[in-house]
């Protein structure tokens, strides 16, 4: 398939969600999109007014000379736009219809519909972002805490670029002296620049390794914590869905199986995005709803990354207890001992020496200890870099493989010519590390992957 031809292009979309409120934006971008908007723009002449300028006026279909609506456009000239083309966005009433009529007489006098994430993507091509950048203007859209939106504003002026471009940098000046050897063998030593290779290698991948720690982190902030909260029927399950969502989501009565079905809602705890899954009470029934709600609940438990496991401190342990804290073994979990503020016939040394897990005892209904609840969940997660504005973290899945890939081709390195193999074959990993790290920022990413990643985002982006 010939793949078409779209830098000269000139592109446009809507930019804010599609429905009715107060103002919806149509983007136009390409070195056509003043010239477009005018043919449409009953006002000033938009190709004689400054850049970045917003200008009062009205759309008027050239064809029949109706009146769409009036907008104000705003005009800014290239190089100093987020594509670094020209841009035109027309701020328009906040409807369904007269925003897409809009957007359909753009497309009528010479525009062509942006492709998902095109607008990031020229940004991109252009220079003006690296991938890393780019990536993080969807964190910014996808935020769901405060602390993940720092991260991503982090991203988004260059912390991460800045680190990667720095660890090619060394690799780069090490080939520069490998080439030496290569092509003027008389001028250097191989085993000196041996020597300097291997040195690169170990202080690269320590770097990369620092990197890497901070991934776990990185993506629980992207994506969220999948947070399971199981236990058996009645035990506190839903009230303790309602403390952590400052809501009444789930129904909570005194009659056991309320909950027949996984009920889902993403919080934030301390900074940390949970997406809390309410589960079924796991327990032995006749009734095929229940059954159909234990299936899904056991599901949520393999799929979670956190399990919150509630047990009834004011009673013995059941079967049904065992067989939870059987089925969650081996997954990170907090075992929350609830109903402290009933006689007590458990405790949390003898759960937490049974079940070698970490164990708060609370009250929900009396919201006891469920800040230490919160501060246990953040610390399980999280080593302390969310305290620090200036830490760069790794954000994704992508880059953190990439990093992984890059540490593996130094170590390769390193036991080549541990093994006495020959610099210039040594290279071949070596160089692939260089460019492992260049596809994390696009610099030497191939054409394939860019595609994919700007498809994953929204149209008008």
């Amino acid at each position: 398939m010939v793949q078409r031809l779209t830098e000269f292009d000139t592109i446009a979309a809507i930019s804010t969600p599609l429905g009715e409120g107060g103002i919806s934006i149509v983007r136009v971008s390409g070195e056509d999109a003043v010239a477009i908007v005018n043919r449409l723009f009953k006002g000033k002449d938009l190709e004689k007014v400054p850049s970045h300028t917003i200008n009062y006026g009205h759309i008027v279909d050239p064809a029949t000379g109706q009146v769409i609506d009036e907008v104000m456009a705003s005009v800014m000239l290239a190089p100093k736009t987020f594509t670094k083309e020209d841009i035109v966005e027309i701020n328009c009433h906040g409807g369904i219809v007269v925003t897409n009529d809009i957007l359909q007489l753009l497309l009528a006098n010479g525009a062509r519909m942006a492709d998902p994430g095109e607008f990031t993507k020229r940004a991109f091509v252009n220079g003006r972002i690296d991938l890393t950048q780019a990536e993080s203007v969807m964190d910014i859209i996808r935020a769901k805490t405060d602390k993940a939106r720092q991260v991503a504003v982090k991203q988004l002026s260059g912390g991460l670029l800045t680190e990667i471009r720095a660890l090619r940098q060394e690799i780069l000046d090490v080939l520069a002296n490998v080439e030496v050897n290569i092509d003027y063998p008389e001028y250097d030593e191989e085993e000196v620049t041996a020597q300097k290779m291997l040195a690169c290698a170990e202080a690269v991948s320590g770097k990369i390794d620092r990197l890497l720690e901070t991934a776990q982190e990185g993506q629980i902030l992207r994506n969220g914590l999948k947070t399971a909260i199981v236990g058996r029927p009645n035990v506190g399950k839903s009230s303790l869905l309602n403390y952590l969502t400052q809501s009444d989501k789930a129904i909570v009565t005194d009659v056991a199986g309320t909950t027949r079905d996984t009920l889902e809602e993403f919080v934030s705890v301390k900074g940390v995005p949970l997406e809390l899954i309410d589960t079924a009470g796991i327990h032995h029934t006749e009734d095929q709803v229940e059954k159909i709600g234990v299936e899904r609940s056991k599901k949520a438990i393999a799929q979670a990354d956190l399990i919150l496991l509630l047990l009834d401190g004011s009673q013995e342990l059941t079967e049904e207890d065992r067989r939870l804290l059987e089925l969650t073994a081996g997954k990170k979990r907090i075992i929350v001992l609830n109903k402290t503020d009933l006689g007590q016939k458990l405790t949390a040394a003898e759960i937490a020496k049974e079940s070698g897990s970490e164990v708060i005892s609370t009250s929900i209904m009396m919201k006891e200890n469920l800040d230490e609840l919160e501060a246990l969940i953040k610390k399980l997660f999280f080593k302390g870099i969310e305290n620090s504005n200036d830490q760069v973290l790794v954000t994704n899945q992508r880059q953190a493989g990439l990093l992984a890939k890059a540490k593996q081709q130094l170590a390769d390195v390193a036991s080549g010519l541990e093994a006495g193999m020959p610099v210039d074959l040594v290279q071949i990993d070596f160089t692939g590390a260089w460019e492992s790290l260049g596809e994390i920022t696009g610099d030497s990413a191939p054409d394939e992957l860019i595609n994919d990643l700007f498809s994953q985002f929204c149209l008008g982006k």
